[in-house]
């Protein structure tokens, strides 16, 4: 799923108020070849916390990268879709990935930082193997389209 669909839809799914309330979506102005990197790390059933805590603790390197734009941290919810109540109800089987989500202005941008002094300083400190229950998925995306709300005075 494109980065912009994918926006479309976390949106639509996670923000509440009737047609009058709402403001109507606004597109924002982001500059043409935008990429979002997504790294999907299946985490050990365990070391949840620990590794949430990895991300709250980071020493926010990234943040002063040239042409970084925003950096999100996904936490699972695994669920299914049950077709006759048309809800989705969580799923006590299903094992759901981490989604470490940044945003960029270009993919030179990315790549410059991924090549810096500073990535591997932010990188350092790897964490125990059973940590994870499986390899990482790196998915990098082109924002072609994208719809915001905006945020309420």
């Amino acid at each position: 799923m494109g980065a912009g669909l994918w926006l479309a839809l976390f949106v639509s799914t996670h923000v509440t108020c009737d047609s009058f309330a709402c403001p109507p979506p606004r597109q924002p102005s982001y500059p043409l070849g935008m990429i979002v990197v997504t790294n999907r790390i299946p985490v050990s059933e365990g070391f949840e916390a620990d590794f949430e805590d990895r991300f709250r603790n980071r020493v926010h390197l990234v943040d002063s990268a040239p042409g970084f734009v925003r950096n999100e941290i996904h936490r699972p919810r695994p669920s299914k879709f049950n077709r006759e109540s048309g809800k989705f109800e969580a799923d006590p089987n299903g094992e759901g990935y981490y989604e470490v989500k940044t945003w960029w202005r270009s993919l030179a941008d990315f790549e410059a930082w991924v090549h810096s002094p500073a990535f591997a300083e932010a990188h350092k400190n790897r964490p125990p193997k059973d940590m994870f229950r499986g390899p990482n998925v790196l998915e990098i995306h082109e924002v072609f389209l994208s719809t915001d709300r905006g945020v309420a005075d």
